[in-house]
Formats: structure tokens, sequence, C-alpha cells
């Protein structure tokens, strides 16, 4: 009896890490933060670009910059301590610390509801406004293990992370009046959300609480990636690429501010790394869209909507289209439809030049 007690002992000691991996550990909510998703902007950063001038204040030089020793601790829903920005890395490219940061806590903010929910056979939930109204159904299969949910709620964070960039493009700004569309599908964002999705579903399977391993993972990647040590040495990094990727002679808010920005959201991600370090480092790839649950790509569980606002063109990038909704299955299209634009508008200003 003693023997078999033992055993069962020892197959259960030897369980505690599988077990901590699938019933990850996630923020401790409050009540409000479960019923009510992030906000559509969680922490206002990061302008590409380095001394950038703002129209109307042409001796103000704006910076977005970071460096690993002056990154704090990781604040679900953000903080003013975390000293987000962006900072190079020889293996990532530029890495966007607070977009980074925010898709993480997208992931863990999904990835709880889908847990709490998983006994429903559907799964419904209102995610705000942005660009109109988000809404999300998940298809709770019951051939889906935790991690399945985890792999999900990683997708739908990235997801949502790519209509932002379309909503932006789209004229949806955070101040009124104030245009962001000179920062849509900057060089440095998809890779950044992408990452974040990644690190804050290791976050979650950790055995630490989500805050303090969401700390330490980031500072294990940016070490993984080779990141450079101060602000100055991310500034040399962006001069590098002035004039190539983004410039200094319009100010912002001007949709001609960047020059080449990253449209491949459904491909496996590449970063873009300065022509000084092309060939001398092998640049980190991120595989996240491309994932499936037994063969079945992991859009087959769950369904993104957008009943889109009047500054969504649907009909034109969809003529056939009755209504206005959209879903993340319209997002390629939307991305071409862009990148088409923005080829027509630099036609029409080459032509006035």
């Amino acid at each position: 009896m003693k023997s078999k007690l033992l055993k069962v002992s020892l197959i259960a000691l030897l369980m505690v890490p599988f077990l901590i991996g699938i019933f990850a550990k996630i923020p401790v909510f409050t009540p409000r933060q479960q019923r009510k998703p992030p906000p559509k902007i969680i922490r206002t950063c990061c302008q590409f670009g380095s001394d950038v001038t703002m129209f109307g204040m042409p001796f103000r030089k704006l910076n977005a910059i970071s460096a690993p020793a002056l990154l704090g601790q990781h604040v679900y829903l953000g903080d003013k301590e975390e000293n987000n920005g962006i900072i190079y890395t020889h293996r990532g490219g530029f890495i966007d610390v607070g977009h980074l940061r925010d898709q993480a806590d997208w992931t863990a903010f999904l990835y709880f509801n889908i847990l709490q929910n998983r006994s429903k056979q559907e799964m419904n939930i209102r995610l705000g406004r942005e660009g109109g109204v988000k809404s999300l159904v998940v298809k709770n299969a019951p051939e889906l293990t935790d991690r399945d949910r985890l792999a999900i709620a990683g997708h739908i964070a990235f997801d949502l992370s790519v209509w932002h960039e379309l909503s932006t493009w789209f004229g949806v700004s955070y101040i009124p009046l104030i245009p962001e569309r000179y920062s849509s599908f900057s060089p440095e964002d998809l890779y950044s959300n992408a990452l974040g999705v990644l690190l804050g579903m290791d976050a979650i399977q950790s055995a630490r609480p989500f805050e303090a391993a969401m700390t330490r993972a980031i500072q294990i990647t940016l070490d993984t990636l080779m990141t450079v040590e101060t602000i100055e040495d991310t500034k040399k990094c962006m001069q590098a690429v002035e004039g190539k990727w983004w410039t200094r002679r319009v100010p912002l808010p001007s949709g001609r501010f960047l020059i080449n920005r990253y449209y491949d959201a459904y491909r496996p991600l590449q970063p873009w790394l300065i022509p000084q370090d092309e060939g001398h480092f092998v640049p980190k790839e991120i595989r996240l869209v491309d994932k499936t649950i037994g063969g079945r790509p992991l859009t087959d569980y769950y369904t993104l909507k957008i009943r889109t606002n009047f500054q969504v063109p649907v009909k034109k990038i969809f003529p056939e289209r009755k209504t206005h909704e959209i879903t993340n299955m319209d997002f390629p299209a939307m991305i071409r439809w862009v990148r088409e634009d923005v080829a027509r508008k630099e036609a029409r200003h080459a032509g006035k030049g």
C-alpha cells in the first residue's frame, strides 16, 4: 500500500510542471477587467524615427526610444514606470516594446475569457470600438485542449493588432483630428505585435505570475535577439535607415513620413534589419499565423467581426458587399487594397513633383 502511495505521489510530483504548463498563470483580473476588454490603445507608444518634428512645433524633437536597462516591470494594462519605447536588436530589427506588451496583455485577456467559457459550445464577447464595433465568436470544439485555446487566443490578439494597423490607415485616431496614418504598418509594428503574442503565451505557461514572467521574458528575448545597449545606439540605427524607411523632411502627422511599410502580416514574419546588419546576423523569423490544430487552421475556431464605421471604405474594397460588416478573413484583401492605395498616392505625389 505504501509503495503504491509513493508511486502515485511520485507521478503527481512529476506531473506538476506539466500541469503548470496547461493550467497556466494569468493576471489576477478585477471583476471590471474580467468584463471589460482592454482599450483600443493600451500604451501610447511609439512613433518610428528619431528627433522627429511635429507640425506646428518645429523646434521640439520627438523621440520614442528606450533601452533594455530602462525597461521597468511589466504591468498588465500598463504603467508609467514601464519606460516603453523602440529598441533595436541585431536579430529582430526594431522592437516596439509598447506594442509587444499590449499584445501580451490582449493574449492574456482573451485566454482568460475563452477558458472561463470553455464549457459553452460557443462564446460571444464584445471587444469595444475601433473603426466600428468589434465582436468575437469562439467555437469551443470538444477536441480543444487548454493549450489549443491559448494558441487561439494568441492568434486573435494578432488579428486585433492587424485591425489596428488597418483602422489607423482608414482614419481612426487616438487623439481627435490628429490622423495616425503616418504610423500604419510601420516597419516594426507587425513583428513586435507577433513577438508580444508569443511572449504572452510563454508567460501564461510559466510557473511565475504573469507580470513577473513577462518582465523576465522581455529581458531574455531582448538578449537573445542581441539588443543594442543604449538609447544612442538605437538612434544611430534609426539614422542608418533615414531616407530609406522614414524621413525627417516632413513633420508628423504627414502620411509621407514613412517611406517603406511592412504589410506581410499573414506570412512568416521576417524582421527588417538595418543594411549594416544584413549578412552579418541571422534574423529571427516568427511563425505565428500558420499554426494548426489537428491540421485545421486556428481561424476555423473563431470569427472576429467588425461592424465598421463610415471611415472604412468597405464598398470600395468589396464592391459586392451589401453590409459594412467585415471579419478577420477579409484582412488580407484589405491589406492588399491599402498597399495599392499607398502606391496610387505615391504615384500622384511623384507626378506633382
